[in-house]
């Protein structure tokens, strides 16, 4: 490609870049995939997903835990939409697994997966669990998934390739994986921080916030954590320093 068509093709592809900004933190963000395309795409994982998690007698086994997070996740998504009205027009779904390896994930556009055993090997009471569902609405507001497929995008400037071809590589390239690691752990501590305001504005108490990212710290020493999150020691002084900001002592 010569200076001409390098210099034409950037043009382009910055003009097919949207801005905008985290809720409550102002993040700038710099947006390649529209939030539709983004939601299609993986709101066609969540289904793949739940129907192998389904065939493998793994999907909402646990009746009582779905019913918690239903119950739960009303007054989170309420809060989430309050703080981004056109969440009120994603399809939220919310499902359990007793898959081990899943602790808790959230797709683009509201799809939510909570592990069953996860949950019980903290023993998350209503306020905890809220917590850690909030982490994950989170993540949907805070429209992560469109943001990393966009920086994965951006980090291979030219030739601009379709969001299926971004994912796959995602899913295969561990050098852009590890490139995108920085952008993943301030993803996770954003979803910590806008996750304790959506528990808040939902009504939950701030106690039980701090309470679930001290489990969690418990729970890095039993390898329970994935060395992905950032340090639980870090987290649990975050949830501190937020309850404070709440009020709480």
């Amino acid at each position: 490609m010569n200076a001409a068509a390098s210099l034409l093709a950037g043009l382009l592809f910055l003009c097919g870049t949207a801005w905008a900004q985290v809720p409550e933190s102002g993040r700038a963000q710099e947006l390649r995939f529209s939030a539709e395309e983004v939601d299609a795409r993986m709101e066609d994982r969540y289904i793949d997903r739940t129907v192998d998690l389904a065939a493998a007698g793994k999907l909402d086994e646990d009746r009582a835990l779905l019913a918690r997070l239903q119950r739960i996740g009303d007054g989170l998504i309420r809060a989430a939409v309050a703080l981004k009205p056109e969440a009120a027009q994603w399809q939220w779904e919310v499902h359990t697994t007793g898959d081990a390896e899943v602790d808790a994930i959230c797709m683009a556009g509201g799809k939510i997966l909570v592990g069953s055993v996860f949950v019980h090997q903290l023993a998350l009471s209503d306020g905890e669990l809220a917590t850690l569902l909030a982490h994950e609405v989170a993540h949907a507001v805070a429209e992560h998934h469109r943001e990393t497929f966009s920086e994965a995008l951006f980090l291979n400037r030219f030739p601009a390739v379709p969001l299926e071809v971004v994912m796959e590589r995602l899913d295969s390239d561990l050098s852009l994986q590890i490139r995108l690691s920085t952008l993943s752990s301030l993803q996770e501590s954003e979803a910590d921080q806008l996750g304790m305001v959506l528990a808040h504005r939902a009504g939950w108490p701030p106690a039980a916030m701090v309470s679930f990212y001290g489990k969690l710290a418990g729970a890095e020493q039993g390898g329970l954590i994935s060395s992905a999150y950032p340090a639980t020691a870090s987290r649990l002084s975050m949830a501190k320093g937020m309850a404070r900001l709440f009020g709480e002592n």
